[in-house]
This record gives structure tokens, C-alpha cells and sequence, in this order.
């Protein structure tokens, strides 16, 4: 069925284009100002559709890159390993409506010193909350510890980078051996 679509829009095409190319013909010999170069210039114009669907067919043909890599993540069937304990004083938001404590679950982010990031993660205990601008013990997981631990040993300062934002400040108070 395809191949008939195909012939019928190949058909139509080239019909079109002869139109087009009578109307140029007719246009070139015609009188300016008359009625006859207005139905040629008209004649012409009916191409000016399929021009746009021959560029979509030859853009369809050019090869397409591969989707870039996703980045790696943390497998949520992986059970939590710390790997760092850290202290961490959440800033207050940029809209007092937001001002409220990061209810239990897990929060994801990036660990900023300087100007490298590592991704972690942590835990807020079941029926725990994190109060903004009070600090607050906590263990976080590594996505690549032996890259992320040269860069954070005890007692480094870091921030916690959360989509766009800095969300919190922290400085880290031990490693923790990760049992793998």
C-alpha cells in the first residue's frame, strides 16, 4: 500500500512541477502587467508547497545521530549504602511559601566542590523531618565513590546542588566503609 502512496505523491510532484514549468514558460513570454503573466506567476506558485515537502523527504533521508548516553543513576532496587556522613544546613527558599522541612524519603543532588560535582543521594528517616537552616547529621550515598572520595575527605566543605539551585550547605564528618 505504501508503494502505491508513493507512486500517486511521486506523480503529483511531477505533474506540479510541470505546471510550474509551463507557468514559468507562459510568464516569460507574456506581457507585463497583463492577465496572462498573472496566470503564469499563479501557475508558478502551485510549486511552492511541494518544494517544502521535498526538503521534509530529503531531510527524512539524511542519517540520524544516536540518542546521546543516558548518565548513570542509582538503582532503586539497590538497597541504600552509605557512604559519607555528612552535616547539612538546608538555605532558607527563595519563596516563603516554600519554607517548609523535607519531609522522610530520599532526595537526590549533586555534591558542588568548587566547581566538580558527584551525585548522591540521601535518606530522611521515616517520620523525620529537616528543618531549614538548622543543621542536620545525615548519611549519603555516592554514585561513584572512588571518584567522589578524593575530592571530599573528612572535613571538606561542599554544597548541595538540587536541578538549578544550591538547596543546602554541608561538610563532610567521616567516610564510611561501603559493604558492596
Amino acid at each position: 500500500m505504501s508503494s502505491t502512496i508513493q507512486s500517486r505523491r511521486k506523480l503529483i510532484v511531477a505533474v506540479l512541477l510541470c505546471v510550474a514549468v509551463g507557468g514559468a514558460v507562459v510568464r516569460h513570454y507574456a506581457t507585463p502587467g497583463s492577465t496572462t503573466r498573472d496566470i503564469g506567476t499563479l501557475l508558478m506558485v502551485l510549486w511552492v508547497p511541494i518544494i517544502g515537502n521535498v526538503i521534509a523527504w530529503l531531510i527524512g533521508k539524511l542519517p540520524r545521530r544516536a540518542p546521546p548516553a543516558q548518565p548513570p543513576t542509582f538503582d532503586s532496587a539497590r538497597a541504600f549504602t552509605p557512604h559519607l556522613s555528612v552535616e547539612l544546613t538546608l538555605r532558607p527558599p527563595a519563596l516563603p511559601s516554600h519554607d517548609v522541612p523535607l519531609a522522610a524519603g530520599e532526595y537526590r543532588c549533586a555534591l558542588v566542590v568548587g566547581n566538580e560535582g558527584f551525585s548522591a543521594r540521601w535518606l530522611v528517616p521515616h517520620g523525620a523531618q529537616l528543618e531549614r537552616g538548622k543543621p542536620h547529621a545525615l548519611d549519603v550515598e555516592l554514585l561513584t565513590p572512588e571518584t567522589a572520595s578524593a575530592r571530599l575527605p573528612d572535613g571538606a566543605v561542599f554544597r548541595v546542588l538540587v536541578g538549578d539551585s544550591f538547596i543546602a550547605d554541608g561538610r563532610v564528618l567521616q567516610h564510611r566503609s561501603a559493604a558492596t
